[in-house]
Protein backbone atom coordinates (compact mmCIF):
# COMPACT_ATOMS: atom_id res chain seq x y z
CA UNK A 1 0.00 0.00 0.00
CA UNK A 2 2.68 2.45 0.82
CA UNK A 3 3.26 5.31 2.91
CA UNK A 4 0.49 8.18 3.63
CA UNK A 5 2.15 11.31 1.63
CA UNK A 6 4.30 14.08 3.36
CA UNK A 7 1.92 16.88 4.37
CA UNK A 8 -0.05 18.29 6.80
CA UNK A 9 -2.88 15.75 6.43
CA UNK A 10 -1.78 13.49 8.96
CA UNK A 11 -5.52 12.18 10.61
CA UNK A 12 -8.95 10.47 9.11
CA UNK A 13 -11.92 11.39 10.85
CA UNK A 14 -14.20 8.26 9.99
CA UNK A 15 -18.10 8.76 9.94
CA UNK A 16 -20.70 5.66 10.05
CA UNK A 17 -23.88 5.56 9.33
CA UNK A 18 -27.69 4.73 9.81
CA UNK A 19 -28.19 0.71 11.22
CA UNK A 20 -24.26 0.55 12.05
CA UNK A 21 -21.93 2.12 14.65
CA UNK A 22 -18.21 2.68 14.69
CA UNK A 23 -17.21 -1.57 14.85
CA UNK A 24 -18.23 -1.05 10.88
CA UNK A 25 -14.55 0.64 10.43
CA UNK A 26 -12.77 -1.94 11.98
CA UNK A 27 -10.80 -3.02 9.04
CA UNK A 28 -10.78 0.65 7.31
CA UNK A 29 -9.15 1.61 10.48
CA UNK A 30 -6.26 -0.88 10.66
CA UNK A 31 -5.76 -0.20 7.01
CA UNK A 32 -5.07 3.65 7.43
CA UNK A 33 -3.16 2.80 10.27
CA UNK A 34 -1.06 0.84 8.64
CA UNK A 35 -0.22 3.67 6.25
CA UNK A 36 0.89 6.42 9.34
CA UNK A 37 -2.52 8.12 9.70
CA UNK A 38 -4.01 9.03 12.86
CA UNK A 39 -7.50 7.44 12.67
CA UNK A 40 -10.38 8.48 14.12
CA UNK A 41 -14.15 6.57 14.17
CA UNK A 42 -15.82 7.93 16.71
CA UNK A 43 -19.68 6.07 17.01
CA UNK A 44 -22.91 8.78 16.65
CA UNK A 45 -23.34 10.73 20.66
CA UNK A 46 -24.16 7.99 22.96
CA UNK A 47 -23.79 5.38 20.60
CA UNK A 48 -19.97 4.15 22.04
CA UNK A 49 -21.54 1.12 23.57
CA UNK A 50 -21.13 -2.43 21.45
CA UNK A 51 -23.58 -3.64 19.00
CA UNK A 52 -25.08 -6.05 21.34
CA UNK A 53 -25.50 -3.63 23.89
CA UNK A 54 -27.23 -1.23 21.51
CA UNK A 55 -29.39 -4.26 20.85
CA UNK A 56 -30.40 -4.99 24.07
CA UNK A 57 -31.54 -1.27 24.97
CA UNK A 58 -31.85 1.05 21.96
CA UNK A 59 -32.68 4.36 23.92
CA UNK A 60 -29.63 5.76 22.77
CA UNK A 61 -30.33 5.17 18.99
CA UNK A 62 -34.07 6.54 19.52
CA UNK A 63 -32.43 10.08 20.71
CA UNK A 64 -30.32 10.38 17.56
CA UNK A 65 -30.95 14.22 15.20
CA UNK A 66 -29.04 14.77 12.35
CA UNK A 67 -28.05 18.43 13.40
CA UNK A 68 -26.74 16.44 17.29
CA UNK A 69 -24.90 13.98 15.19
CA UNK A 70 -22.95 16.84 13.25
CA UNK A 71 -22.50 19.26 16.07
CA UNK A 72 -20.73 16.01 18.01
CA UNK A 73 -18.46 15.20 15.05
CA UNK A 74 -17.69 19.28 14.55
CA UNK A 75 -16.83 19.19 18.24
CA UNK A 76 -14.22 16.42 17.56
CA UNK A 77 -12.85 17.88 14.30
CA UNK A 78 -11.95 21.28 15.75
CA UNK A 79 -10.44 20.20 18.22
CA UNK A 80 -7.67 18.48 16.50
CA UNK A 81 -4.61 20.22 15.62
CA UNK A 82 -5.25 20.17 11.76
CA UNK A 83 -8.05 19.72 9.39
CA UNK A 84 -8.03 16.09 8.92
CA UNK A 85 -9.86 13.75 5.76
CA UNK A 86 -13.59 13.01 6.41
CA UNK A 87 -14.99 10.06 5.54
CA UNK A 88 -18.76 8.83 5.93
CA UNK A 89 -20.64 6.02 4.83
CA UNK A 90 -24.44 6.63 4.11
CA UNK A 91 -25.86 8.61 6.74
CA UNK A 92 -22.74 9.48 7.37
CA UNK A 93 -21.94 10.87 4.10
CA UNK A 94 -24.66 12.97 4.58
CA UNK A 95 -23.24 14.26 8.27
CA UNK A 96 -20.00 14.42 5.67
CA UNK A 97 -21.45 16.60 3.21
CA UNK A 98 -22.71 19.63 5.98
CA UNK A 99 -19.48 19.53 7.90
CA UNK A 100 -17.67 20.07 4.55
CA UNK A 101 -20.41 23.04 4.10
CA UNK A 102 -19.34 24.49 7.43
CA UNK A 103 -15.38 24.51 6.95
CA UNK A 104 -14.36 21.13 8.24
CA UNK A 105 -11.81 19.61 6.42
CA UNK A 106 -9.12 18.78 4.35
CA UNK A 107 -10.93 16.97 1.98
CA UNK A 108 -13.63 14.74 2.41
CA UNK A 109 -15.40 11.56 0.72
CA UNK A 110 -19.04 10.47 1.20
CA UNK A 111 -19.16 6.58 0.45
CA UNK A 112 -22.83 5.68 -0.71
CA UNK A 113 -24.07 8.52 0.84
CA UNK A 114 -27.40 9.13 2.09
CA UNK A 115 -28.59 12.45 -0.15
CA UNK A 116 -28.53 16.41 1.17
CA UNK A 117 -31.85 17.75 0.65
CA UNK A 118 -32.40 18.97 -2.92
CA UNK A 119 -32.12 15.14 -4.56
CA UNK A 120 -35.52 15.19 -5.81
CA UNK A 121 -36.80 11.81 -6.23
CA UNK A 122 -35.75 8.67 -4.30
CA UNK A 123 -36.15 4.74 -5.87
CA UNK A 124 -38.58 2.21 -4.71
CA UNK A 125 -35.30 0.37 -3.37
CA UNK A 126 -34.12 3.02 -0.92
CA UNK A 127 -38.15 3.30 0.07
CA UNK A 128 -38.06 -0.80 0.61
CA UNK A 129 -34.48 -0.28 2.73
CA UNK A 130 -36.18 2.05 4.90
CA UNK A 131 -39.61 0.39 5.04
CA UNK A 132 -39.39 -0.89 8.21
CA UNK A 133 -39.06 2.29 9.89
CA UNK A 134 -40.82 4.55 7.41
CA UNK A 135 -44.13 2.34 7.18
CA UNK A 136 -45.02 3.61 10.62
CA UNK A 137 -44.68 7.79 11.77
CA UNK A 138 -44.84 7.03 15.43
CA UNK A 139 -41.60 5.36 14.68
CA UNK A 140 -39.75 9.26 13.95
CA UNK A 141 -39.26 8.89 18.30
CA UNK A 142 -38.13 5.22 18.09
CA UNK A 143 -35.09 3.07 17.64
CA UNK A 144 -36.50 0.20 15.17
CA UNK A 145 -35.04 -3.06 14.99
CA UNK A 146 -33.00 -4.27 11.61
CA UNK A 147 -33.28 -7.85 10.84
CA UNK A 148 -31.79 -10.34 9.19
CA UNK A 149 -33.88 -10.02 6.30
CA UNK A 150 -34.11 -5.95 6.10
CA UNK A 151 -30.26 -6.31 6.07
CA UNK A 152 -29.96 -8.62 3.56
CA UNK A 153 -32.67 -6.65 0.74
CA UNK A 154 -30.82 -3.36 2.23
CA UNK A 155 -26.93 -4.30 2.40
CA UNK A 156 -25.99 -7.51 1.77
CA UNK A 157 -27.61 -8.60 -1.35
CA UNK A 158 -24.73 -9.02 -3.31
CA UNK A 159 -23.75 -11.48 -0.63
CA UNK A 160 -24.77 -15.30 -0.14
CA UNK A 161 -27.27 -15.25 2.89
CA UNK A 162 -24.67 -16.81 5.16
CA UNK A 163 -22.49 -14.29 4.80
CA UNK A 164 -25.34 -11.50 5.15
CA UNK A 165 -26.25 -13.14 8.14
CA UNK A 166 -23.18 -13.23 9.85
CA UNK A 167 -22.36 -9.75 9.13
CA UNK A 168 -25.95 -8.37 10.57
CA UNK A 169 -25.08 -10.08 13.39
CA UNK A 170 -21.44 -8.76 13.90
CA UNK A 171 -22.27 -4.63 12.81
CA UNK A 172 -26.70 -4.02 12.42
CA UNK A 173 -27.98 -2.20 15.27
CA UNK A 174 -31.91 -0.96 15.15
CA UNK A 175 -31.90 1.90 13.11
CA UNK A 176 -32.63 5.88 14.19
CA UNK A 177 -36.58 6.75 13.08
CA UNK A 178 -35.68 10.41 13.80
CA UNK A 179 -32.77 10.78 11.69
CA UNK A 180 -34.15 8.70 8.58
CA UNK A 181 -37.43 10.49 8.55
CA UNK A 182 -35.28 13.18 8.64
CA UNK A 183 -33.49 12.26 5.73
CA UNK A 184 -36.36 11.04 3.50
CA UNK A 185 -38.60 14.33 4.25
CA UNK A 186 -35.72 16.80 3.61
CA UNK A 187 -37.10 18.47 0.70
CA UNK A 188 -40.58 19.23 2.68
CA UNK A 189 -39.14 20.99 5.57
CA UNK A 190 -38.04 24.19 4.83
CA UNK A 191 -35.82 24.24 8.32
CA UNK A 192 -33.99 20.52 7.24
CA UNK A 193 -30.85 20.14 9.20
CA UNK A 194 -30.10 18.19 5.68
CA UNK A 195 -29.47 21.12 4.06
CA UNK A 196 -26.21 22.05 2.83
CA UNK A 197 -25.33 25.16 0.46
CA UNK A 198 -23.95 23.69 -2.70
CA UNK A 199 -22.82 26.73 -4.26
CA UNK A 200 -20.22 27.34 -2.20
CA UNK A 201 -16.19 27.78 -3.30
CA UNK A 202 -15.01 27.84 -0.41
CA UNK A 203 -14.85 24.44 0.63
CA UNK A 204 -12.88 21.62 0.91
CA UNK A 205 -12.65 19.11 -2.39
CA UNK A 206 -15.69 16.56 -2.05
CA UNK A 207 -16.07 12.65 -3.65
CA UNK A 208 -18.75 11.17 -3.49
CA UNK A 209 -18.24 7.59 -4.52
CA UNK A 210 -21.47 5.41 -5.41
CA UNK A 211 -21.74 1.63 -5.76
CA UNK A 212 -23.43 -0.25 -8.52
CA UNK A 213 -25.58 -2.66 -6.81
CA UNK A 214 -26.95 -0.37 -3.96
CA UNK A 215 -30.37 -0.66 -2.96
CA UNK A 216 -29.88 1.98 -0.48
CA UNK A 217 -28.31 4.38 -2.14
CA UNK A 218 -28.69 3.88 -5.75
CA UNK A 219 -26.18 4.95 -8.50
CA UNK A 220 -28.76 7.08 -9.68
CA UNK A 221 -29.19 9.15 -6.19
CA UNK A 222 -25.34 9.81 -5.85
CA UNK A 223 -25.24 10.63 -9.32
CA UNK A 224 -27.83 13.85 -8.34
CA UNK A 225 -26.71 14.62 -5.27
CA UNK A 226 -23.31 15.27 -7.01
CA UNK A 227 -24.97 17.02 -9.56
CA UNK A 228 -26.00 20.09 -7.42
CA UNK A 229 -22.89 20.90 -6.57
CA UNK A 230 -22.44 21.82 -10.39
CA UNK A 231 -22.62 25.82 -9.49
CA UNK A 232 -19.88 25.60 -6.67
CA UNK A 233 -16.17 25.90 -8.68
CA UNK A 234 -14.73 23.90 -5.43
CA UNK A 235 -13.45 20.09 -6.49
CA UNK A 236 -16.46 17.91 -6.34
CA UNK A 237 -15.92 14.49 -8.31
CA UNK A 238 -17.88 11.05 -8.40
CA UNK A 239 -17.27 7.55 -9.06
CA UNK A 240 -19.04 4.59 -9.04
CA UNK A 241 -18.12 1.30 -8.25
CA UNK A 242 -19.94 -1.52 -10.61
CA UNK A 243 -21.50 -4.30 -8.44
CA UNK A 244 -20.92 -2.91 -4.59
CA UNK A 245 -23.98 -3.46 -2.28
CA UNK A 246 -24.61 -0.54 0.67
CA UNK A 247 -22.01 -2.77 2.86
CA UNK A 248 -19.54 -1.79 0.90
CA UNK A 249 -17.25 -1.03 3.94
CA UNK A 250 -17.70 -4.80 4.78
CA UNK A 251 -18.18 -6.87 1.96
CA UNK A 252 -15.18 -8.80 0.01
CA UNK A 253 -13.45 -5.82 -1.89
CA UNK A 254 -13.56 -3.36 0.43
CA UNK A 255 -9.68 -2.85 0.27
CA UNK A 256 -9.89 -1.37 -3.09
CA UNK A 257 -13.25 1.16 -2.28
CA UNK A 258 -11.08 1.93 1.26
CA UNK A 259 -7.82 2.90 -0.62
CA UNK A 260 -9.75 4.79 -3.40
CA UNK A 261 -10.83 7.22 -0.82
CA UNK A 262 -8.05 7.80 1.00
CA UNK A 263 -5.35 7.99 -1.74
CA UNK A 264 -7.98 10.70 -3.77
CA UNK A 265 -8.36 12.61 -0.61
CA UNK A 266 -4.67 13.09 0.35
CA UNK A 267 -3.79 13.78 -3.62
CA UNK A 268 -6.68 16.40 -2.76
CA UNK A 269 -5.54 17.57 0.44
CA UNK A 270 -2.22 18.39 -0.68
CA UNK A 271 -3.37 20.03 -3.74
CA UNK A 272 -2.99 24.08 -3.11
CA UNK A 273 -6.43 25.39 -2.36
CA UNK A 274 -6.06 27.82 -5.41
CA UNK A 275 -6.05 24.35 -7.57
CA UNK A 276 -8.79 22.78 -6.50
CA UNK A 277 -10.80 26.12 -7.23
CA UNK A 278 -11.83 25.66 -10.99
CA UNK A 279 -12.32 28.98 -13.17
CA UNK A 280 -16.06 27.59 -13.81
CA UNK A 281 -17.97 24.83 -13.06
CA UNK A 282 -17.02 21.71 -14.07
CA UNK A 283 -19.05 19.39 -15.68
CA UNK A 284 -19.82 15.93 -13.65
Amino acid sequence: MGSAPQGNVDTVVLIHGLWMTSRSWEHWVERYQARGLRVLAPSWPGMEGEVEQLRDDPTPIAKQRIADIVDHYKQIIQGLPRPPIIIGHSFGGLITQILVDRGLGAAAVGVHPAPIKGVAKLPLSTLRSGFSILRNPANRHRAVPFTQDDFHYAFGNTMNRADSDRAWQRYAVPGAGHVLFEGAFANLDPNSAADVYTRRDDRAPLLLIAGGADHVVPPGVVRSNAALYTKSRALTAYHPFPGRSHFTVGQEGWEEVADYALNWALEAAAMPRAETISSESPRR
